[in-house]
């Protein structure tokens, strides 16, 4: 099989609006029925329902769990409210790769945790990819994805998004089932 992999010259929010298009694109050709999307305000969640409109696609918009930053404590709530309205699902938890229980063990008590390993091996590929991982994980363990069936998964870096992959999900409890299928778009 041969595909088209869209690098982008560099992360961030300017590739948001092409990372959506060429997801929703790929979900229609896969036949994929879930898109997981990192959100931490709710917009950029908001725009992938926008962009699915009218396709049988449900969006779940992970954002990122209080406490993340100092001034972070929960998604803008008008973007919520309006995404919800368009059925978009809405996941706050801890996050399964970094900014867990061990980050905080490490950060008392030196050394480095597995899942800071495996997260850290992800962003060799970009921040983007490793947490477009780690939103599934979140999303599977959450029961608001199947885990036998592949979807898509939308993140990026600081803010926007710039990363979608086709992934096969998995249980936190059995991480190393999960697949990474496509590489739909990443910043070079």
């Amino acid at each position: 099989m041969k595909r088209q992999i869209v690098y982008f010259s560099g992360p961030g929010e300017a590739n948001t609006d092409e990372v959506l298009k060429l997801a929703a694109q790929r979900a229609q050709e896969l036949g994929i029925k879930h898109i997981v999307v990192a959100t931490t305000t709710g917009e950029t969640a908001l725009r992938a329902a926008e962009t699915v409109k009218g396709q049988d696609v449900k969006i779940i918009g992970v954002t990122l769990h209080a406490g993340t930053w100092e001034k972070y404590d929960s998604p803008h709530s008008e973007k919520v409210k309006r995404a919800e309205k368009m059925g978009v699902k809405f996941l706050t938890c801890t996050h399964a790769l970094m900014g867990n229980l061990s980050t905080s063990i490490m950060e008392k008590f030196g050394g480095v945790s597995w899942s800071d390993l495996i997260a850290y091996t992800y962003y060799t590929f970009s921040q983007g990819t490793k947490v477009a991982v780690e939103i599934v994980v979140m999303a599977a363990d959450a029961a608001l994805i199947p885990v036998n069936r592949e979807v898509i998964a939308i993140a990026g870096s600081d803010t926007g998004a710039d990363t979608a992959l086709v992934i096969q999900p998995a249980y936190s409890t059995d991480f190393f089932s999960l697949h990474v299928r496509e590489i739909i778009a990443k910043p070079r």
